[in-house]
């Protein structure tokens, strides 16, 4: 299994918000795509900012790619993410999934 690493930041004042944003865009595609194994939504919040980091589990790279695209090592984004993003980094992080606890 791998796991697929997104990070975005926005202001404090948008973090409700852009969360349910991210609900109706990202996190609903992802669950849509065959070989997605889960989602998991974390928030940090501190100094007026809220990094969000999305940590979803695929089954293979053909999975990856059937939601990222054949540069699966890309970033994507949605139509409104500039609007809250303070950045946009380009990339996500990908890892190998050795064992896990429940």
């Amino acid at each position: 299994m791998i796991a697929r690493i997104w990070r975005g930041t926005v202001r404090e004042s948008d973090k409700d918000t852009y969360y349910t944003y991210l609900q109706e865009t990202g996190l609903k595609e992802y669950v849509s795509i065959s070989g997605n194994r889960g989602v998991h939504t974390l928030r940090s919040v501190k100094d007026g900012r809220c990094e969000f980091l999305i940590l979803t589990f695929w089954d293979s790279w053909d999975a990856i790619k059937a939601f990222a695209g054949p540069e699966y090592e890309k970033a994507v984004y949605y139509p409104e993410d500039k609007r809250f993003l303070l950045e946009m980094r380009p990339f996500v992080d990908h890892y190998e999934l050795l064992d896990g606890a429940a």
